[in-house]
């Protein structure tokens, strides 16, 4: 086992990337260049831009997003501290060695403090597509553009690479005007003009990028495309719908310790209604009504990220919104004349391990499928984008095994699934394949967790508490074999999944808490519980809370409905007015039929469960 001391210097594992480009992209004259990564794919593409205003905002909005770090950042108080050694005499020697120890921890710990992370681009037959995940692992964007959105001159030619990206091409593309002509060039080399400034190099120079990306990065990127796959549930709001929310966040900042997640209501044939906590400002959206079979409440996180799409919305005709579940993943698509931005909010913090871990597991982990996989890829490759059923009628493999297949791809980095066109895309995320052993799991303790569970059997019997209004306390004790001792492990989840108390008997919780992270034992204890969950039968449960609720114009009436052995208990809030109301039974099954009743009949009177 590792000692405190050792376990408080590790560093994040990364990876370490050769980009190089004979010239920094940028705007000359009226000539967009963008230079394309010298080892991967000589792609090439020269085209006079039609709609120049939404070609520079939608750029501008693609920097946004790729830039964007909503982490948190503690107050600087280097200039404080750099006076007052001033002020106290101290040498420049000593404060110059302090600025030198700072920075090379922030390169091992957060390689990505000052790098934007180059855009993978990919010109394909249909379309030219941007792709981009934020240095906070907490957004993902897919820009495209039709081909007719300009003026193709001469040949285009195929293919997927990297472009350079920088503070200096977005301050260059904020020049575009829409009283001049615009044109835009993509290759390795510049093409058709030349313009002799200072900043030229010459032909034989190369500019060379190394850059360091943590796995967790990568991790995120390959996780996010590919929930993209995923059912969900879909409705649709109006660019002022997106308009109202942002104005809303914008007049009423986050207050500590209150609730700042976005609930969306959705109850068929009705409008979707978007409700900004903690005061329930309530926003209507004034689009089609949702088209699903039935209702639901979907809460969502990292709600203040929908500001970087401010630039695009003005361009915006429709947007498409798709929810895989509470605190997961959302898709916003929002399409525009002749371009589409798909972007992605994770709503994952590094906190909330425990939400994260349960969106690996919607994620299948499918068994090798080397032949399968071999051939789907070889077909993109060949044609670059396609649907599922034309991937499945050329390659002759039933639906359900093609998908399984694509799905693979995605998760190693070879292709993308397109959520606007619902198509996928032949899109290998770097020149050389991925190593995906590295990216398996996102921290040893999970790999570990997996290995108690599965190979040592390491928990036998798992013990679930139904705490009313606080959540579920689930305990076991792991037995691990090789430490020849057995753990003491529990987890208090409240109603949404995040962790509200976690407790082990092991060396690394009783040392430092969870300040590095939760343990071996607690990840296991929380994917036992995730396993009991998907295999529980509902007409076997002996303990559960259900929350409905039911709004009438700006009030909203709730109802918590509580099984507890066999005792049945039904708390309600209506009009502001709490009542509470407690049944005792002679027998479990008896209690579990009245709770399933009672469900049944708030279903039938309009109430929704969330």
């Amino acid at each position: 086992m590792s000692t405190a001391s050792e376990q408080t210097t590790t560093t994040q594992a990364t990876q370490t990337f050769t980009l190089s480009y004979q010239q920094p992209s940028d705007l000359y004259q009226d000539h967009l260049q963008l230079f394309t990564h010298l080892q991967r794919d000589a792609v090439h593409f020269n085209g006079k831009v039609k709609h120049k205003l939404a070609f520079r905002e939608a750029m501008a909005c693609l920097f946004a997003i790729v830039s964007s770090d909503y982490r948190y950042v503690p107050k600087d108080r280097a200039a404080y501290n750099a006076f007052m050694q001033m002020r106290r005499h101290y040498q420049n020697k000593g404060l110059a060695r302090a600025y030198h120890a700072y920075f090379d921890w922030l390169f091992r710990n957060d390689p990505l403090a000052w790098l934007i992370l180059d855009p993978i681009i990919s010109i394909q037959p249909d379309a030219i597509n941007l792709e981009v995940f934020s240095k906070d692992e907490g957004s993902y964007a897919l820009l495209s553009f039709d081909h007719d959105f300009f003026e193709p001159q001469g040949d285009i030619q195929y293919g997927v690479t990297n472009i350079d990206f920088s503070t200096e091409l977005a301050q260059a593309i904020e020049q575009i005007r829409s009283f001049r002509e615009t044109w835009l060039t993509i290759g390795q080399t510049a093409s058709q003009f030349k313009v002799a400034t200072a900043s030229d190099l010459p032909d034989t120079d190369i500019i060379e990028k190394h850059i360091q990306v943590p796995n967790s990065w990568i991790r995120g990127f390959l996780q996010v495309q590919s929930a993209a796959q995923l059912a969900a549930d879909v409705f649709y709001l109006a660019p002022l719908d997106i308009y109202n929310v942002l104005f809303h966040l914008r007049m009423h900042t986050d207050r500590k310790g209150k609730r700042r997640g976005l609930r969306i209501e959705l109850v068929p044939n009705e409008q979707p209604r978007l409700v900004l906590e903690p005061d329930d400002t309530l926003i209507t959206a004034s689009a089609a009504p949702y088209q699903g079979k039935q209702a639901k409440i979907i809460r969502l996180w990292g709600r203040r990220r929908l500001a970087l799409l401010k630039r695009f919305l003005p361009f915006a005709e429709q947007i498409e919104v798709h929810l895989l579940g509470n605190g997961m993943p959302s898709f916003w698509i929002l399409r525009g004349q002749g371009m589409r931005l798909s972007f992605a909010i994770t709503g994952f913090t590094a906190s909330n391990w425990s939400q994260a871990l349960n969106f690996d597991l919607l994620l299948p982990r499918h068994a090798e499928q080397a032949a399968e996989l071999h051939t789907v890829t070889q077909y993109l490759n060949q044609v670059y984008v396609a649907s599922l059923a034309d991937i499945s009628k050329a390659t002759s493999l039933s639906q359900a095994t093609c998908r399984a297949a694509l799905q693979q791809a995605c998760q190693q980095g070879l292709i993308t699934y397109d959520p606007a066109r619902q198509v996928y895309r032949y899109r290998p995320l770097t020149a050389e394949p991925l190593d995906m052993d590295q990216f398996q799991f996102r921290q040893p303790e999970e790999a570990l967790a997996y290995d108690l569970l599965e190979r040592q059997k390491a928990i036998t019997e798992l013990h679930m508490q139904l705490l009313p209004h606080e959540g579920v306390e689930i305990s076991a004790e792991i037995k691990v074999k090789e430490d020849q001792r057995e753990y003491l492990s529990k987890l208090r989840l409240n109603e949404e999944g995040h962790v509200a108390h976690a407790a082990c008997s092991c060396h690394k919780i009783m040392q430092q808490g969870l300040t590095q992270g939760p343990c071996s034992h607690l990840l296991a204890l929380r994917l036992a519980y995730a396993a009991k969950l998907a295999k529980r039968d509902p007409s076997l449960i002996t303990q559960e809370t259900r929350i409905f609720t039911r709004r009438k114009n700006s009030h909203q009436d709730l109802i918590q409905v509580t099984l507890n052995h066999k005792r049945l208990l039904i708390q309600r809030d209506l009009h502001h007015q709490p009542k509470q109301q407690q049944f005792a039974f002679n027998s479990v099954a008896k209690a579990r039929q009245a709770y399933l009743s009672q469900i049944a009949q708030l279903e039938m009177i309009g109430f929704i469960e969330g």
